[in-house]
Formats: structure tokens, C-alpha cells, sequence
């Protein structure tokens, strides 16, 4: 890994170089990060009774996410990230949880159907729309029924968009368009703001 990484013009190698450089100081805010999940978890539940289910959690960095939906008695949840080094303070942090590396546009070594729900926190708004779309297809490839998305919706505070801009995300995008993206891909969707500028995209094969 080297500093030139983040200079370049492919957005996985500047991602991944971000990603593993922040994940040290992520860590720390696992706990803070927990509580603001658990208001969104709460509302999810009522939308998608968790108890029981298999979830596999994409781009699950430190696993603060997956961590969080373990607590409503899911019957499993796996963690998958790019980050060798997310992955490793994830194994540290949640050792009752399973996780291995794996990209989000490219879930090869999960079969299709093979989760009842698959979601993913902050990952979708990065990558521009064709990435988007990618992304989407392998989510529901994998999941037997429901893909929820834990992502922007509403405004952003401006710490958010400061950091938005280091990683050079397409979240102004994701915001105006993603709502109808995910239309395209699924019969049934439904989106809920939580607070903070986060909100549910819960949608159903």
C-alpha cells in the first residue's frame, strides 16, 4: 500500500488504500457508531423481523453494522470487506461473527439465494452509478429476499460531505438517483430517514 494509491485513477485502488489507512481510527468509534445503528436497526426490525435470519453484511468494515444486527437474533451474520486491515480489527472486535474478504461488485465465493437478507451500511454511495448497478445485481444475486441498504437519505451534515469529498464519492448522485436504481432492480422498495442525514433502502425480490 502506498501513498500514490490515493492519487489513482481507479476508484477500487484509491478505496481500498482509504479504507485500510482509516481503519485504526474507525475502530474507535465502533461504539459511537453502534448507537446511531441501533436507532436504525430498531426501525428495520419492525419493517423485517430479523430474528432467525441468515444476513450477510457487505462492505462490513470493522463490523460495527453487522455487530448491531446480531443483537435482534439473527440465526447468523457474516461480514464481507475489501480491507484487510477493516477485516482483521472486525475478527478482533466481534469473534462471535463470521467474516472473509471479498469485494461488493464481485461476491463470487457466496452462492446465489444464499442469505435472507444482505445489506450493506455506506457502501453504495462511493462508486458512480455503473458500479452502483453492479453492486446491486451481486446484493441480490446472494440474498433470498430482502437487500436493505443503511445509507444517505436526507441531508448530509457537513463533516459527512468533507469526508465525502477526501474519499471522492458519488454521494450527491447516489442521493438525486439511487431511489430509482434501486426501482429498476427490485418489484417492491421502500425508503425511510432515520436522523443524521441516514436512512433504510429496504427492498424485496
Amino acid at each position: 500500500m502506498s501513498i500514490l494509491d490515493y492519487f489513482s485513477k481507479d476508484k477500487s485502488i484509491r478505496a481500498k488504500f482509504i479504507f485500510n489507512s482509516i481503519a485504526p481510527l474507525y475502530s474507535r468509534f465502533d461504539k459511537t457508531l453502534q448507537s446511531g445503528f441501533e436507532r436504525s436497526t430498531g426501525i428495520l426490525d419492525k419493517e423485517i423481523i430479523i430474528t432467525g435470519k441468515s444476513v450477510l453484511d457487505v462492505g462490513t468494515g470493522t463490523g460495527a453494522w453487522g455487530a448491531t444486527i446480531n443483537k435482534m437474533g439473527p440465526s447468523k451474520v457474516v461480514g464481507v470487506d475489501f480491507s484487510e486491515k477493516m477485516l482483521k480489527l472486525a475478527k478482533k472486535k466481534h469473534p462471535y461473527m463470521d467474516f472473509t474478504k471479498a469485494t461488493a461488485e464481485n461476491l463470487e465465493n457466496i452462492e446465489d439465494d444464499s442469505f435472507d437478507i444482505v445489506t450493506a451500511s455506506f457502501v453504495l454511495h462511493g462508486p458512480d452509478q455503473t458500479g452502483r448497478k453492479r453492486i446491486l445485481k451481486e446484493l441480490k444475486r446472494v440474498s433470498k429476499k430482502y437487500v436493505v441498504l443503511h445509507d444517505m437519505l436526507g441531508k448530509t451534515p457537513i463533516f459527512i460531505r468533507f469526508l465525502e469529498f477526501l474519499e471522492q464519492s458519488d454521494y450527491k448522485n447516489f442521493k438525486l438517483h439511487f431511489p430509482d436504481e434501486l426501482k429498476e432492480e427490485f418489484p417492491k422498495t421502500k425508503n425511510i430517514p432515520v436522523k443524521y442525514g441516514a436512512g433504510l433502502y429496504i427492498a424485496e425480490k
